[in-house]
């Protein structure tokens, strides 16, 4: 059973930065796709970024696009989520999320592991 668990989340004033990380055990990290969702108040969970099993492909929303930044590390098991000029908008919680397929999709209906999420919350 895989597991995954977010850190680096906290609160940090509009335009600044947070680097998420997601460290992931009791499987195959390798070969695995992975992605950043996020869900804020009253809001339906929204897909972040994600990136192929190799790393050499990488996916962002439109709404995170040139702040944020995925990226992994193989032997580490870890995948990284750099945020930078958060926005207020920006304030979710933000879970990690494995795909066997190994590709990275946007599409969370193809994630198979979930972790439990780190709050971001961005003051304006």
């Amino acid at each position: 059973q895989v597991q995954l668990v977010e850190s680096g989340g906290g609160l940090v004033q509009a335009g600044g930065s947070l680097r998420l990380s997601c460290a992931a055990s009791g499987g195959t990290f390798r070969n695995y796709g992975m992605g950043w969702f996020r869900q804020a108040q009253r809001k339906e969970r929204e897909f972040v970024a994600a990136i192929s099993w190799s790393g050499d492909s990488t996916y962002d929303a439109n709404s995170v696009k040139g702040r944020f930044t995925i990226s992994r590390s193989n032997p580490k098991n870890t995948v990284y989520l750099q945020m930078n000029s958060l926005k207020p908008e920006d304030t979710a919680v933000y879970y990690c999320a494995a795909e066997v397929g190994g590709l990275g999709t946007p599409d969370a209906s193809k994630y198979d592991y979930w972790g439990q999420g780190t709050q971001v919350t961005v003051s304006s």
